[in-house]
C-alpha cells in the first residue's frame, strides 16, 4: 500500500505513508525526505541512482517529500553529506532535539501530519533555502544547458556548482539528468511511444534515452513502463517523487 497527498503547509513537499513491500525500488529525483519508520526519524538524501527500498527496515512508514534544494537548510546539513544515504535524524541532530521532534510527530494521529509540523517547524525557525535553488530548478527542468543556468543567476560555473552541491547534493549536470529522467518516465508511463519520449525530453535520440534509464534508474524503460505504479518514496513499497522501477 503506498498513498500520498501535496502539503498544504510545507511549500512543494509531498506527504506520504506505506507498508513495507519487498523487492521495490526508490528512484532518484534530486529531493529529500524525513521519515517515520516504526517509532524512528530518518533522512533520506538525495539518490545518484537506483536504491532497493529496503534499506531502511520496518513495517510501516510515513514520510515527507522535500523539494529539491529546500532540505538542507530545514535539516541544517548539506545535501552533499546525505548523497545516496538514509540517516538516522539522531546521528545529525542532538538527543534533546530528536526527542523532542520524535514527541512531535508521536502526538499526531497520522504520522504525516506530526512530519508536516515538524518540517513546518523546523522551516521556520531556519529561515529561506538558498533563494538560488528554485530558479536552478526551474531552468534545469525546462532543458537548460548548466553554462545558461549560471549565467542567469549571475554565478561562474565553479560557484554554481558548489552552490548546487550544497543544496542538491551533486551538481546541476547530474540534477539535470535526473530531471530529465523524471520526465522521461511520466511521459512513457503514460503511454507515448519511447522515440516521441526522447524527443520531448530532451534526449539526443532513443538510444540516448536508454542509456539514461539503464545509468540511473538501473532499469530499461519497457521494464519500468511494464512494472511501473506511479507510487514514489523512500520506503519499502511501490514508490512517486521516488518512483519504483
Amino acid at each position: 500500500m503506498y498513498e500520498e497527498a501535496v502539503s498544504a503547509a510545507v511549500p512543494g513537499a509531498v506527504l506520504w505513508r506505506a507498508t513495507a513491500r519487498g523487492g521495490s525500488v526508490v528512484l532518484p529525483d534530486g529531493c529529500m525526505d524525513l521519515l517515520w519508520a516504526d517509532g524512528r526519524l530518518l533522512v533520506a538524501g538525495p539518490d545518484t541512482g537506483p536504491h532497493p527500498a529496503g534499506e531502511v527496515p520496518g513495517g510501516a512508514f510515513a514520510g515527507i517529500r522535500l523539494a529539491p534544494g529546500t532540505a538542507p537548510a530545514l535539516i541544517g546539513v548539506p545535501a552533499h553529506a546525505l548523497r545516496d544515504r538514509r540517516v538516522e535524524l539522531a546521528d545529525l541532530w542532538p538527543a534533546r532535539a530528536v526527542r523532542r521532534a520524535s514527541g512531535l510527530v508521536e502526538g499526531y494521529g497520522d504520522a504525516r501530519a506530526g512530519l508536516e509540523a515538524l518540517a513546518g517547524a523546523r522551516a521556520a525557525a531556519a529561515g529561506a533555502p538558498d533563494p538560488l535553488a528554485a530558479e536552478v530548478v526551474a531552468r534545469l527542468r525546462a532543458g537548460e544547458a548548466v553554462a545558461a543556468v549560471a549565467r542567469a543567476v549571475g554565478l561562474g560555473e565553479r560557484q554554481l556548482h558548489r552552490r548546487s552541491l550544497d543544496a542538491f547534493g551533486y551538481g546541476p549536470r547530474t540534477l539535470g539528468r535526473i530531471l530529465r529522467l523524471r520526465r522521461a518516465l511520466a511521459l512513457a508511463r503514460a503511454g507515448l511511444p519511447y522515440a516521441e519520449v526522447a524527443s520531448v525530453a530532451g534526449y539526443a535520440d532513443q538510444a540516448h534515452l536508454s542509456r539514461e534509464v539503464r545509468a540511473l534508474a538501473g532499469t530499461t524503460l519497457r521494464a519500468y513502463a511494464a512494472g511501473a505504479d506511479g507510487a514514489k518514496s523512500e520506503t519499502p513499497q511501490p514508490s512517486g517523487s521516488r518512483t519504483t522501477a
